[in-house]
């Protein structure tokens, strides 16, 4: 579960997903899956959390990882990349590592 805390010593990352409307539920899902059946079994995996946007161009991934070495390990497994080329077919990501600076 994430825990949104400038004392959590984890990275997050936020990748927000342009598609079209019509492809927009299909990304959650392949999203969802991947989380399920790959990510969550990934070193160093902490949460991920799915959004989509209300006007249906937008799909949010807002995930946290232990470090950013661990984060940056899932671009060498074939299994992330399989379902990261399926999401890419239909969307553009935007992606970014964070950490808190303020919470409330």
């Amino acid at each position: 579960m994430a825990t949104i805390s400038k004392d959590n010593p984890v990275v997050t990352l936020i990748n927000v997903f342009t598609v079209e409307p019509q492809y927009q539920q299909q990304v959650v899902d392949l999203l969802v899956e991947a989380t399920e059946t790959v990510m969550k079994y990934v070193p160093g995996y902490v949460s991920a959390n799915i959004h989509k946007s209300l006007d249906g161009v937008r799909v949010v991934n807002y995930a946290q990882w232990e470090s950013r070495e661990a984060y940056q390990a899932i671009f060498n497994d074939p299994n992330v990349k399989v379902h990261m080329d399926k999401i890419l077919k239909v969307a553009t990501p935007d992606y970014h590592l964070y950490e808190v600076m303020f919470n409330d």
